[in-house]
């Protein structure tokens, strides 16, 4: 009988990935799996091309891992340890949560690690592989913050806009040199900003309407461009290094989410404290004067942005246009008799794309939408019937997937044939046919087969954990229906804000209908939602857009997120 198995490959720079080092990788691998009679279905090949291996949220790893869970694989191939992860201690976790599941693990570019010093020496390779790793990102590291200490520019890695960089020679370190056309550009753009006071955008559409060519020549001046510019101290003749540093990912962003709630940077930047920077000496293109002035006018700008909310809406942050997936924003407008508040989708703003809106959705009054939503929210949670029910229906179907009742089957078949083999055993013992010796030598290995299928057997009964779990999120439901019924007549706006938010994740708003994506929180009050709520849908057919069609949320419809 062919043993089932699954392939992992991982590259991790986009130059690997480029050079297709990741199929050479898969090829190797099926040879292998080829050569040793074993079954690879196309669908358990998992690759991950362009992470990095310090990082365990992988989305191949992640589905190489549930899979291994469900028990559905034997034998797993990698090419490497290193390809697994370059961190040891991952390793070692990757391993026993493999083996726990039964799983044998198999490196190509390792020996089989069936003996205690061939376990030993996998973890010798893991423990070096992480410390070359190390040691090569502190020797980098240190050895550019010598050079720049050393006033080197060659480790900025280029020039900004204004400047040219002349690489190094044999008779001189690299420079910046001004560019006489493009520091002009930059003279100005400091002008406008500190003595005309003009905004980013105006500074932006006059550069794109007299058709200054960017840095690249190929793109449009944008705000964030010229706010960066701004802020770059090289052009007051002091250009910096080590502004910013690596820091661990603080939230997942729209986009992100949008796209599975992964990325393949497993790391962010933040800004450095000014004391730590380590300046070098440029040619100046402003004066100091001029530069002080404008990070004095992009502070103040900051600390008054009309961005700081003043009065909080209901809906704010959690509408998101279903054509272009931008935010829809509150803002409002004035008549002679009373002011105009209403939600306009960033993607529809004509100023903020430089090749128009790329949106058509039309603005929503805010007072109507929110009260439409908050309506439909009451009506939701005053109805515990239909989330009791929805909660049941994932339960069942959690306790009831497919490929764990397959392997549920297929274990108690195996168990069952073991067990009528050693019954044959006894009976032929006692028959006298076969001898004390040949009883002892096949019943321990029985023995072993019959106790590692049902310590199996034990890791897909879940029944009673599930049962519980859902027990606990049943009664946390209904203690904070109880709760919010008895104080919803009385919230503020902020405090109809945060139930809000505890059981709404998303509202998409559509032409012809809105979207409210729910979370049913499991803890033990209202607050944010957290990674363990549950995700509901309700959806409406009704449009939502301004017109002669504004009416209620009708049906509500459950579904995955």
């Amino acid at each position: 009988m062919k043993k089932s198995a699954a392939l992992y490959a991982r590259v991790s720079s986009e130059r690997q990935k480029e050079e297709g080092t990741i199929a050479s990788q898969t090829a190797l691998l099926l040879e292998y799996a080829q050569a040793h009679d074993l079954t690879v279905p196309p669908e358990w090949i998992f690759e991950d091309e362009g992470y990095s291996g310090a990082m365990l949220a992988r989305p191949g790893l992640e589905r190489l891992r549930d899979l291994a869970a469900e028990g559905q694989i034997q034998v797993l191939l990698i090419y490497g340890p290193d390809r697994l992860s370059r961190k040891y201690a991952y390793q070692v976790l990757l391993l026993e949560e493999f083996s726990r599941h039964g799983v044998e693990t198999i490196f190509l570019k390792s020996a089989a690690a069936e003996t205690p010093e061939e376990r030993l020496l996998l973890q010798f390779q893991g423990m070096i592989a992480e410390y070359e790793r190390a040691q090569i990102a502190e020797r980098s590291r240190r050895g550019k913050r010598y050079r720049a200490k050393a006033g080197c520019v060659n480790v900025l890695s280029g020039a900004p806009y204004g400047y040219r960089y002349v690489k190094k020679s044999e008779h001189s370190q690299a420079y910046y040199e001004i560019a006489e056309v493009q520091s002009e550009v930059v003279r100005r753009i400091f002008g406008w900003y500190t003595r005309e006071l003009w905004s980013l955008g105006a500074i932006a559409r006059q550069l794109n309407e007299e058709q200054i060519k960017t840095r690249s020549g190929q793109g449009l001046w944008e705000r964030s461009t010229v706010w960066g510019m701004l802020r770059n101290p090289a052009y007051q003749g002091r250009a910096c290094f080590g502004k910013t540093e690596a820091c661990a990912r603080q939230k997942i962003t729209r986009p992100l989410r949008q796209k599975g709630g992964y990325s393949r940077r497993s790391s962010s930047s933040q800004e450095k404290e000014r004391s730590q920077w380590i300046e070098m000496a440029v040619p100046a293109l402003v004066s100091p004067e001029t530069f002080a002035l404008a990070q004095e006018r992009l502070a103040q700008n900051k600390r008054l942005s009309l961005r700081n909310t003043q009065e909080p809406t209901l809906l704010q942050g959690l509408l998101v246009c279903e054509q272009c997936g931008y935010a829809l924003y509150r803002t409002s407008t004035r008549t002679p008799r009373r002011q105009i508040k209403y939600y306009r989708c960033l993607g529809s703003d004509r100023y903020r794309h430089l090749r128009g809106p790329v949106c058509s959705c039309r603005p929503l009054p805010g007072d109507y939408l929110d009260e439409l939503v908050w309506q439909e929210i009451l009506r939701l949670l005053r109805t515990p019937q239909l989330i009791q029910a929805e909660l049941e229906q994932r339960r069942t179907e959690s306790l009831n997937s497919s490929p764990v009742q397959q392997r549920q089957e297929q274990l108690q078949r195996e168990l069952t044939r073991l067990s009528q083999q050693m019954d044959k055993l006894l009976d032929a013992y006692q028959e006298g046919l076969v001898t004390l010796a040949d009883l002892r030598k096949r019943s321990p290995e029985l023995k072993k087969k019959i106790g590692a299928l049902e310590k199996e057997q034990q890791n897909l009964k879940v029944r009673a954990v599930e049962d519980k779990r859902w027990i606990e999120l049943s009664n946390s439901m209904e203690s904070f229906l109880s709760r919010l019924n008895e104080t919803v007549e009385k919230m503020s706006a902020v405090e109809k804000q945060k139930v809000l938010r505890a059981v709404v994740k998303q509202i998409t708003v559509g032409k012809e209908r809105i979207t409210i994506h729910h979370s049913i929180p499991v803890g033990a009050g209202c607050g944010s939602n957290e990674s363990g709520s549950y995700p509901l849908c309700t959806r409406s057919q009704n449009s939502a857009l301004r017109g002669a069609h504004c009416g209620g949320l009708e049906g509500t419809i459950f579904h995955h997120a």
